[in-house]
């Protein structure tokens, strides 16, 4: 399951980073990587506010999308 398909609240544990290697690479400066928890905080007009290793973020609809959860 995609990040974008997840439900607000939620703790889900990372799999996979797919896409673009831009979009990799940033997503990793975050620490978002394989094996991390990410847990959807809200959903707002196609972006995200995510919480990783304590630390809130905004992504976009794209990054959502490439950040691979398991189920």
């Amino acid at each position: 399951m995609s990040l974008n398909k997840a439900k607000i609240g939620q703790t889900f544990i990372i799999v996979k980073i797919e896409g673009h290697e831009k979009i990799r690479k940033f997503l990793f400066t975050l620490g978002c990587f394989e094996g991390e928890s990410i847990t959807i905080i809200s959903k707002l007009a196609g972006n995200y506010i995510v919480n990783i290793k304590d630390s809130r973020y905004a992504i976009d609809e794209a990054m959502a999308k490439s950040i691979r959860l398991a189920a």
